[in-house]
């Protein structure tokens, strides 16, 4: 309730008929949203705003220290305004300064801070916006080690206490291929419940692979130097591992909340670095030489980043194992790869991606004898057609030990349109004025989850 009425009034505070609206279908809706974009040092800020935004003012607030990140921020946003489709109108107000965060904490231009940058300082920049009665929309990691992960503790009841709300960025759950997975996972006759596993065999078996240097929004994408340094970025195993344990979460516990203090044990973990060349370095950020803050981790003329991790965890009673690996560049007609496997009494769900699927994520169904072959394809037939209703087109094919849903290619968007259906879900919660019960306590596991894994990796040496 409290929360409720403090957004009742933030809605009605931050309505300015005099603003300059976004175009297209918002133009004729009051100024619910004032987007403050903060130290904007990962692509991902701008990625927020690369589509029009209903109930969002077009002014956007940018504070940031003057410098290469913030100017590759704001060329990303005048690349949506200038683009020839759908074009956007973004009018971005910058102060660029050493005390860029105190101007935003005086000034309070805005209503909702977006972070996607530097991750050691996140957390700290997390805690003073909420404190100082800002919502917050924070690209992952919001924390990456023992230290900060206290500090998102107190910052979450620091934004109960004051009626606003944190949330992460978590645009893998609207990626199709874990949609279906995950809608599959829920028919008792195809999937059935999923098994608890073993040590050996894990119940769910999670893989990812990045890559440093890569395309985005069509230009070869540069990275901050401070990008190398895992006391500033985070290790891998607290990076991308967020949105694994994120997606396992969403999966097998539906709606439920998951206790990190009674439910979650982390059971082993690892890590090791991603060797770099300095040609590799040069070409990813634009930088010749290593600056000092990471000569501790330069062998020779080489540059070891502890980008790689896997940990294998028990929630609720089920072993998730998770891996994460970051090359340099990924092979000719590749992306980033990801690879899903969560084993049921019924089935198997299997999202893969390798060199065998053309490095195209594929979603296969796989029987595991329970019941005959042709009763089972019977099932799995009705839970297809239930599908349709809302993705028409859907379909098997049939590939004897195995059957691959088929996704028609209309509901295949890539990972940088995720970002806006991230953003709508939050304004949404914005607007209703309250957050699904089981949001921020799995939001919070999730980071015990990494920072913990972590901390067991360094211990294990």
């Amino acid at each position: 309730m409290k929360y409720a009425l403090y957004m009742m009034s933030f809605l009605l505070c931050a309505c300015n008929p005099a603003s300059k609206k976004t175009t297209d279908n918002t133009a004729d809706q009051k100024d619910e949203v004032k987007l403050i974009t903060l130290a904007p040092g990962h692509f991902h800020a701008a990625l927020v705003q690369k589509e029009a935004l209903a109930q969002v003012d077009s002014t956007v607030y940018v504070y940031a220290p003057d410098g290469p990140e913030l100017d590759s921020h704001l060329k990303l946003i005048q690349s949506y305004n200038n683009r020839d489709v759908n074009p956007t109108h973004w009018n971005e107000v910058v102060y660029r300064g050493s005390d860029f965060l105190q101007r935003m904490l005086k000034e309070k231009k805005g209503n909702v801070v977006i972070l996607a940058g530097n991750n050691r300082d996140k957390t700290d920049y997390i805690l003073k916006s909420v404190k100082a009665g800002f919502n917050v929309l924070a690209d992952k990691p919001m924390a990456i080690d023992k230290p900060s992960f206290d500090k998102l503790v107190n910052a979450f009841q620091v934004a109960e206490q004051n009626g606003v709300l944190l949330y992460d960025i978590m645009t893998e759950r609207y990626d199709i291929w874990s949609e279906i997975q995950r809608r599959l996972m829920q028919s008792p006759d195809v999937f059935g419940e999923l098994i608890d596993g073993t040590e050996q065999e894990p119940a769910v078996s999670v893989s990812s692979v990045h890559h440093f240097y890569k395309v985005v929004s069509g230009s070869p994408l540069i990275r901050p130097v401070w990008y190398y340094d895992v006391e500033q970025q985070g290790e891998g195993i607290v990076d991308v591992t967020t949105h694994l344990v994120d997606l396992i979460h969403w999966k097998c516990f539906p709606d439920q909340i998951i206790d990190y203090k009674t439910d979650v044990s982390i059971l082993n973990a690892k890590h090791w670095p991603t060797t770099l060349s300095k040609e590799q370095f040069a070409l990813s950020t634009g930088y010749q030489t290593y600056p000092d803050f990471l000569q501790k981790y330069v062998s020779g003329s080489d540059l070891n980043v502890y980008a790689n991790g896997s940990f294998l965890y028990n929630v609720k009673g089920k072993y998730i194992d998770i891996s994460v690996i970051w090359n340099f560049e990924a092979p000719k007609g590749a992306g980033d790869i990801h690879k899903c496997i969560i084993k049921g009494t019924q089935g198997t769900l299997s999202i893969l991606q390798g060199e065998e699927q053309g490095f195209v994520p594929k979603l296969y169904v796989t029987n595991n004898n329970k019941i005959n072959r042709t009763t089972y394809r019977l099932l799995l037939d009705k839970v297809i057609e239930s599908l349709q209703t809302e993705y028409p087109g859907l379909s098997l094919n049939d590939e004897g030990e195995r059957w691959e849903i088929i996704v028609p290619d209309n509901f295949k968007a890539g990972h940088e349109a995720h970002f806006a259906s991230v953003i709508r879900k939050y304004l949404g919660y914005l607007n209703q004025g309250n957050i699904p019960e089981w949001e921020i306590p799995n939001m919070l596991t999730k980071y015990y989850v990494t920072t913990t894994a972590l901390s067991m990796a360094k211990d294990s040496e």
